[in-house]
């Protein structure tokens, strides 16, 4: 198991920088991008919460190794949280500004605006 994953986790790191490398994206490449970094993380944190929940696995690490992965995971969720605090604020308010816009278009078009040929 353990090599395969490893095997996985290392095509999935070529494919990432392939992804993050690509001259002249698009909008739809760099989502594209973004979809495949956060499911290929998906997959990593259920490989880890597979772990954590074993204690057969866990009981093989020392204090030492035990600390080292919290600090290491602790700190990348505390930055990661913090970006998605971020995002989503500038998200929600984008969206609430789409909405005003959206509420302020007047329902028909006014004369001036139907243009036929």
């Amino acid at each position: 198991m353990g090599e395969t994953w490893v095997q996985t986790c290392e095509r999935l790191l070529e494919q990432l920088r392939r992804l993050s490398e690509r001259k002249d994206k698009d909008r739809l490449d760099i989502v594209q991008s973004m979809r495949f970094a956060l499911y290929a993380l998906h997959r990593s944190i259920l490989g880890w919460v597979n772990w954590v929940n074993n204690p057969d696995i866990m009981a093989s690490f020392n204090l030492q190794e035990l600390e080292e992965m919290n600090k290491k995971i602790t700190s990348f969720v505390e930055d990661f949280l913090k970006y998605d605090v971020e995002v989503t604020q500038i998200g929600a308010k984008k969206s609430m500004e789409a909405e005003k816009a959206r509420r302020q278009k007047p329902a028909r078009r006014t004369p001036e605006e139907a243009f036929y040929v």
